[in-house]
């Protein structure tokens, strides 16, 4: 057996015998990328895009490119409130009973995402994972409603912020054998402290991820199949 074919061998017994999970959101357990999903709902798709393709190319930094393209969405509390009604979550297949099959072995489950806190707290809910256990940005309001910037303490609002969110996990709890789950380098970037992860190409596939892991997951499916082995 190859070294790789090892590897992915020790990282899926590890998978089966973990005590934390913890999940991206955009892309990952849901198929959509909400600030992408948000900028079309406030009609500035172009921009947005555009200041992505920005952030992608390097010479600006992960928190600057999430400032800017919130600058250019403006989100009030109304403009969420409406988002929200009209846009529920969109699930990944297979999310839903993974979770659940997890839950059932007794691991903590927690979503980290460099999405928005009043986006994911609905998926959150529908998978039965409580509220503290998401990682996410929060926005900031003034008291009309108006967009007033957003929580710069957050450490999912840094380039290294799931790495960092992993560290206090572990530290916090001691868990001995969390593994992430995403599709993005910052995903990727977060192993080590997690003691493993798993790449997931389920709905967009990042080829530097697919190069790294050492299991990368083409559906959820493989996860429970995984899972049920035990």
């Amino acid at each position: 057996m190859s070294s790789m074919a090892n590897c992915e061998k020790r990282l899926r017994a590890l998978f089966r015998g973990a005590d934390a999970v913890c999940f991206d959101v955009d892309s990952t357990v849901c198929q959509d990328e909400a600030i992408d999903e948000l900028a079309k709902f406030a009609g500035r798709e172009r921009e947005v895009e555009e200041m992505t393709r920005k952030a992608m190319r390097g010479g600006i930094t992960f928190r600057d490119a999430l400032s800017r393209r919130l600058d250019l969405i403006q989100p009030s509390v109304a403009m969420l409130e409406d988002y929200l009604e009209t846009h529920p979550p969109l699930f990944t297949p297979g999310i839903r009973e993974l979770v659940k099959l997890l839950h059932q072995h007794g691991v903590h489950v927690y979503l980290v995402s460099g999405g928005f806190q009043t986006i994911i707290e609905p998926v959150a809910r529908e998978l039965d994972i409580p509220m503290k256990n998401i990682f996410a940005n929060r926005l900031k309001f003034y008291f009309n409603g108006d967009y007033a910037g957003f929580d710069e303490n957050q450490p999912t609002s840094r380039q290294d912020g799931k790495a960092q969110v992993v560290k206090y996990l572990k530290q916090y709890y001691g868990y001995q054998r969390l593994v992430m789950v995403g599709d993005g380098a910052t995903d990727l970037a977060a192993c080590p402290p997690a003691d493993g992860f798993i790449g997931f190409g389920g709905n967009q596939v990042r080829e530097k991820v697919k190069q790294e892991s050492k299991w990368f997951a083409g559906c959820f499916s493989e996860l429970i199949d995984e899972l049920k082995k035990n």
